[in-house]
């Protein structure tokens, strides 16, 4: 049965909030609201609640949802490694291959530590190649470049079936004592065959957003440059970069770690298939999912969400033909996850489940009505640890930092160019808990974090 809008909510937004959307120049016409204690039967805050509007990144709340819903808590996945091959003295005479499941959180120290048992089992020299299976996941093509032509951003990357490392690399940036000097920068993980290529150099600027003036870039002969200036008051920084597509850097980065082993390959690391016959050496379990999602929406990390969306897919029959992949099918399976838990999906569009995307829409009395619903399912504490709190950790971390209510809200936040939302649970004065959805489209969008900052400082205060 689905839910239906009472009657009885008020549709004018709080004075505060108006003053502040005044103040932006971004009309009530351009903002949806939605407010409801999670013991109430109502809500007592609705405003726009039935238009559809592009949430960015609070979409992946509905991705999250889904996932605790279908997968569970504790769901995790597996990376196998294989052989069809036999040993003799240290020596593997066949292929060994790294089988994926789709898992979302497959870092280096994982891969390292799956190669290092891998020796302990001693295995010296592969005598054939190291296959990477990915075949899991039945992806559409992606471009990187598509969505704001910054391919190399990692939140651009796509999903893959053995992503490893999040397809990004990690770059330690250790600015000089005066303009000019050289920054001196180290990546983590190396890859093999990759070139770093470094030009930034030590400004006097300010640091404010000391990001802006960074470039990467990939040339011919997989050489990364990096270009730009660091100032040298920001100190030591973390920059990130996915120079390659995650096939490719699964392969450089395996053939890094593998040597680190200590081992050595006479063939080539490439990807391909395991066959049925190959006998499986080793295993290894990711993080439960709950770990997964918190990790996904205190950061709000792009890659996992598209990982858990396509996971999702993977899992559901691929009989509709407008669901061709595991994106489509993951998509379908969100919005069919959504109606049978009895929430309206009118004008919902699901393009990748993490938010960065123009076409993206939700209505915020769905948000609103599938947060209540979390509040009574058996994975609500997993579910609501995993959102940042505000004006302590997370993306939310600088959001009503000097307010009263800082701390008390767990909420998600989404930006793009136009757009500005969060969602999420604020615990008011009397310790009284609600739900809070607050979506801005916009061209004036990233001027309304003080309106929201309102709305949620309006529901702490327990106003009426």
């Amino acid at each position: 049965m689905l839910f239906a809008l009472p009657a009885a909510a008020h549709d004018a937004l709080p004075p505060a909030v108006q003053l502040a959307l005044a103040s932006a120049q971004i009309p009530d016409s351009a903002v949806s609201v939605w407010v409801q204690p999670v013991d109430a039967a109502a809500p007592s805050l609705r405003h726009n609640a039935d238009t559809e509007m592009n949430p960015a990144s609070v979409m992946k709340l509905v991705t999250a949802f889904v996932a605790f819903d279908q997968l569970g808590p504790a769901h995790t996945w597996s990376t196998r490694i294989a052989s069809d091959a036999g040993m003799s003295q240290g020596v593997l005479s066949g292929n060994l291959y790294i089988v994926g499941s789709g898992d979302p959180a497959l870092d280096k120290d994982r891969i390292g530590k799956l190669l290092r048992r891998l020796r302990g089992l001693g295995i010296e020299r592969i005598a054939g190649d190291i296959v990477l299976d990915g075949s899991v996941l039945q992806l559409p093509p992606h471009d990187p470049d598509a969505f704001d032509g910054r391919g190399l951003r990692p939140y651009n990357s796509g999903p893959h079936g053995l992503l490893m490392h999040y397809n990004t690399l990690e770059l330690a940036l250790f600015p000089g004592r005066q303009p000019n000097q050289a920054v001196t920068v180290l990546a983590e993980p190396p890859l093999a065959g990759v070139v770093v290529d470094n030009r930034i150099v030590t400004s006097a600027a300010g640091c404010d957003v000391w990001y802006r003036d960074l470039e990467a870039r990939i040339e011919p002969g997989r050489r990364l440059v990096l270009s730009g200036s660091l100032p040298a008051a920001c100190g030591p920084r973390t920059w990130s970069a996915a120079p390659l597509p995650p096939a490719e850097f699964g392969a450089a980065m395996v053939a890094t770690l593998w040597a680190e082993a200590g081992g050595r390959l006479d063939g080539q690391i490439r990807s391909g298939l395991m066959p049925p016959d190959a006998q499986v050496l080793l295993t290894h379990e990711s993080p439960p999912l709950a770990d997964i999602v918190r990790d996904m929406n205190k950061w709000s990390s792009n890659v996992i969400a598209r990982q858990l969306l396509a996971s999702l897919g993977a899992r559901s029959p691929a009989e509709a033909p407008e669901a061709p992949d595991a994106v489509a099918r993951g998509a379908h399976a969100a919005a069919e996850g959504l109606a049978a838990a009895g929430l309206s999906v009118d004008g919902l569009i699901i393009e990748n489940g993490a938010g960065l995307s123009r076409i993206e829409r939700i209505r915020a009395g769905t948000l609103g009505q599938m947060l209540m619903l979390a509040w009574q399912r058996p994975w609500m504490p997993e579910y609501i640890s995993a959102l940042p709190v505000a004006g302590l950790d997370g993306t939310a971390r600088r959001r009503l930092r000097n307010s009263p209510a800082s701390g008390q809200a767990h909420i998600k936040t989404g930006t793009l160019n136009g757009v500005r939302a969060i969602a999420g649970y604020v615990l008011d004065r009397n310790s009284r808990r609600h739900v809070v959805v607050m979506m801005v489209n916009h061209p004036e969008a990233g001027a309304s974090a003080s309106a929201q900052d309102a709305l949620l400082e309006w529901v702490w205060s327990a106003q009426p």
